[in-house]
């Protein structure tokens, strides 16, 4: 089973990019998110990969820049009705953190933005991922009709990367992009002072 893919983007196309693992094309479903944060191709990437396999469609390979996005679409596809396509969706107007803070709040509304997600999907996925685990942050249950809330996440290199971009003025797409290239080069353990500087020799390019 494959577990993670490091290679040079070949394609990039509507919900797949073709990754070039040492001359074998390696084809990988990702959301939106994930296809716009890709580098161009030509250059490498790594993503943390999930795979999947049917006897109709065969081997499924489904790739993420962080391994908290990996996680959470493998617990949504834990989730009766929730195939691949409605859990890339919810993920795409959803990073793992923003989507532990609705859940949290019983906010269906910001799941059922999500393409494929109808009321009642997003009322089961608030309801099934209450207690879950996923990455750094826990869905905790609702009590006797008190919401339950999220503790905020420790600060993450990635996150302050970015907001020291944004306060040099970088547009926040870009910044994104720049500290998710940045972080594939150097590794998600460098320090952020390392981090904001790769990210501006990304940007200078």
């Amino acid at each position: 089973m494959i577990g993670r893919l490091r290679g040079v983007v070949a394609e990039i196309e509507e919900g797949h990019c073709l990754i070039d693992c040492a001359g074998v094309g390696y084809v990988v479903a990702c959301g939106a998110r994930t296809l716009g944060r890709l580098p161009a191709p030509g250059d490498e990437a790594t993503l943390h990969v999930h795979s999947q396999w049917s006897e109709d469609a065969g081997p499924r390979l489904y790739g993420f820049l962080a391994r908290d996005e990996r996680r959470a679409f493998t617990t949504l596809l834990g989730i009766q009705g929730v195939g691949p396509k409605a859990a890339l969706s919810v993920l795409d107007v959803l990073p793992p953190g923003e989507l532990a803070g609705a859940v949290a709040r019983d906010d269906k509304a910001a799941i059922g933005r999500a393409n494929g997600v109808g009321p009642k999907l997003a009322l089961r996925i608030v309801t099934e991922l209450k207690g879950k685990p996923l990455g750094d942050v826990s869905f905790t249950p609702s009590v006797a009709g008190v919401h339950a809330e999220v503790a905020p996440p420790v600060p993450s290199v990635t996150g302050e990367a970015v907001s020291a971009l944004l306060g040099l003025g970088v547009a926040e797409v870009n910044a994104r992009r720049a500290v998710d290239q940045a972080l594939i080069r150097l590794g998600d353990a460098a320090e952020l002072s390392a981090v904001i500087r790769a990210a501006l020799q990304e940007l200078g390019r």
